[in-house]
């Protein structure tokens, strides 16, 4: 039988059944995100250096602060040895460092014209967002087993089981997908690195010191202790301790809930802003 009067072969096949195109935006979205995160992977299998050296900061904080304040009585850490109890915290903050200053590197390649390119792609926008957020998750999950090793030789006594590890490190990559997703909404709206370090600068300390990372809630003052209530941070260091030491004092589904919104609302919003970073 001969094809209608006016049909092109064309129309036909356009006419993808729902299902069909219900099911391949999800999957075009995985592989886009799972390419941009081999390209992030690359950039850190080429410069190996950089995780080493970062790994530098957070054993300081762990074995001079934490030395340092350990015999004090004023922090009542529920008769758990101090740096055990501000590991979890040196964990996430060595993390945020990571993410918060991840967006240098949407302004550097604005500054070389690659990011005129990637944009040109055919990638969708959250792909390319959740694929630089899990190039910084996984340079945190790095950080954060080189900190566990040297926190196992050192005889530290955190809660080691295999849920418990799995769980933590599960979370510090959701968290830090969040914050480097914060990250990448700062460097679109900021044109130069000089005013980009600033900022992350006057987010990152008051997120570190504003959160239970260093001391328990219950010894801080009422205002702080609203504004921890409302602190991401907060919530991630609580899951964390609560996997690796016991003493997280929170609920762990609420500390994943939080944490998960947070993510989810930030690379949302970073999905929105990014295209503004060539302008």
């Amino acid at each position: 039988m001969s094809a209608l009067p006016g049909a092109s072969p064309a129309a036909s096949v356009d006419l993808a059944p729902p299902r069909a195109l219900a099911t391949a935006a999800p999957l075009r979205l995985l592989a886009g995100t799972f390419a941009m995160g081999q390209a992030e992977l690359r950039k850190l299998r080429h410069d190996p250096l950089d995780l080493f050296t970062r790994s530098v900061q957070p054993l300081l904080w762990l074995f001079v602060f934490g030395t340092a304040l350990q015999s004090t009585h004023a922090l009542q850490t529920a008769g758990v040895d101090y740096r055990a109890f501000i590991t979890p915290g040196i964990m996430a903050q060595a993390a945020l460092f990571i993410s918060i200053f991840f967006g240098l590197a949407v302004i550097w390649e604005r500054d070389v014209g690659q990011l005129q390119r990637l944009l040109a792609t055919p990638l969708p926008r959250t792909a390319i967002v959740l694929g630089k957020a899990a190039g910084a998750s996984v340079r945190s999950l790095v950080q954060a087993v080189l900190l566990l090793i040297v926190v196992a030789i050192a005889g530290i006594g955190l809660r080691w089981t295999v849920l418990g590890v799995i769980g933590a490190l599960a979370m510090l990559m959701l968290a830090t997908a969040g914050f480097a997703s914060l990250s990448i909404c700062i460097a679109a709206c900021v044109k130069k690195r000089e005013r980009f370090m600033g900022i992350g600068q006057l987010i990152m300390m008051p997120l570190f010191f504003a959160s239970s990372a260093l001391y328990p809630l219950s010894i801080m003052p009422g205002w702080l202790h609203v504004i921890a209530r409302v602190n991401p941070l907060t919530y991630e260091v609580q899951g964390l301790r609560e996997m690796l030491v016991g003493v997280g004092g929170g609920e762990l589904w609420l500390d994943f809930g939080v944490v998960f919104v947070f993510t989810a609302l930030m690379v949302a919003l970073a999905t929105r802003l990014y295209p503004r970073a060539i302008l």
